[in-house]
């Protein structure tokens, strides 16, 4: 495991179009997934321990987000042939014992993380309600413990991007393992 930090953010960068299968069989692109407010941008994967501990936070953060017309979707663009828990069966597994409240795709070309520059898992992307990037940066102040009453970074930042349309100026980059590229 390669520990990485996210660049920091690239205020008002368009989000980038996509057409991926999800766990459910559909496909999804930025039309269908954005939201009235904004769209929450996630590579995430099942094996990475920083994931594993902060999955039940993020999908606490993704639905409160919902409520405030933020959508969400969770991108997995790791090499399965590396991790087989990464695998499309396994994710449809995790998806499905997690009820995840956003669709779960994956990049099987890799080429959608490559174009958003995604660099670890977790590794945020928020989007305003015209698809430009407003946040880039963690989860909560405690990284892979679990900190009572942690500062709810991404959540607070995408609460104010669904109010004013902007991110805030300071942003602490997330942390977490390096997306497993094909050799």
């Amino acid at each position: 495991m390669v520990r990485t930090e996210t660049p920091v953010c690239d205020f008002n960068q368009a989000a980038i179009d996509f057409n991926l299968k999800g766990v459910d069989g559909n496909y999804y692109n930025l039309d269908c997934l954005k939201g009235q407010n904004g769209l929450l941008v996630m590579f995430i994967c099942n094996h990475c321990p920083f994931v594993k501990s902060i999955i039940h936070r993020i999908i606490r953060d993704t639905k409160e987000l919902k409520d405030l017309g933020v959508n969400s979707v969770a991108i997995m663009s790791n090499d399965p042939c590396e991790y087989e828990e990464d695998s499309f069966e396994n994710m449809q597994k995790i998806a499905t014992k997690m009820n995840f409240p956003f669709p779960y795709l994956i990049d099987e070309t890799q080429e959608v993380a490559r174009s958003y520059g995604a660099v670890c898992t977790p590794d945020f992307f928020g989007y305003n309600s015209d698809l430009g990037l407003q946040y880039r940066g963690r989860l909560d102040e405690s990284r892979k413990e679990t900190i009572v009453d942690a500062k709810r970074d991404l959540f607070e930042a995408m609460k104010e991007v669904a109010i004013s349309g902007n991110g805030p100026a300071e942003q602490i980059p997330s942390m977490g393992c390096s997306i497993k590229w094909f050799e």
